[in-house]
């Protein structure tokens, strides 16, 4: 059955001596992991397509449940050359790739993921050391997945409270959290910034203006609660520009 799809290169592995594992978001069939026959040869037909975070025209072609259909045509839609040409930018969208990897579901055909990696792409393009998209990003990559924190109010009886705990991925009143070692009080100008942004279109992030003491302190926090689902670092962020 031949697929035909846009899609983005999250990354790509080397196969034999000159073919390749290329896996891409689509906007139609979720993560797809392809085969891409000897496309690191001179005269190849995929050319500079398959570099990781080119924008896409693809075909692939195998059966419904096959693990790793062959790649068979790939037309660029947008290569997002600036991207890969900043060290600091290129760094931020490999950690974005690494998280949404580690998130979503191979196959898993909602185009929400989908859509916002495209618009974050194109606005990084246009300023990649926006403050807050990354932190954008992050938190509705976990509000799709289902592993957003709970900051609103008490996880289990709904209360007012403003102490995190981990371990629960949730904030807890001082009657549930009782027996239980919490991982950090928060601000109401914290609480009140995550809310803004679950609700906030990428668009708009230019009309809030919080003091980046507030941007840090809801970025540990998510990172803290991200590297606790995951039970690992990202490797990415390993990575540091001198």
């Amino acid at each position: 059955m031949l697929h035909r799809t846009e899609g983005i290169v999250l990354k790509t592995n080397p196969f034999g001596e000159a073919d390749l594992i290329v896996t891409y978001i689509t906007k139609d069939c979720g993560i797809v992991k392809t085969f891409a026959k000897s496309p690191r040869k001179t005269k190849s037909k995929f050319g500079s397509s398959l570099e990781p975070l080119t924008f896409s025209k693809i075909s692939f072609w195998g059966k419904e449940d096959c693990a790793l259909p062959r790649l068979v045509q790939s037309d660029i839609i947008y290569p997002f050359q600036f991207l890969r040409s900043s060290l600091s930018c290129f760094l931020k969208i490999c950690e974005i790739f690494e998280l949404t990897l580690n998130f979503v579901a191979e196959r898993d055909a909602s185009n929400r993921v989908y859509a916002l990696l495209v618009n974050m792409l194109r606005a990084m393009e246009a300023d990649c050391q926006a403050g807050l998209l990354m932190l954008f990003y992050k938190i509705k990559l976990l509000d799709i997945a289902g592993y957003l924190p709970g900051l609103s109010g008490c996880g289990r009886c709904g209360q007012k409270g403003n102490v995190f705990y981990l371990s629960h991925g949730t904030v807890l009143c001082s009657r549930c959290s009782k027996d239980h070692n919490p991982a950090s009080s928060l601000s109401p100008a914290v609480k009140s910034l995550f809310a803004h942004l679950l609700v906030w279109d990428m668009e708009k992030l230019h009309r809030i203006k919080p003091a980046e003491g507030i941007v840090q302190e809801l970025s540990v926090l998510i990172d803290e609660h991200i590297k606790y689902i995951t039970e690992r670092n990202l490797r990415t962020r390993t990575f540091r520009v001198p």
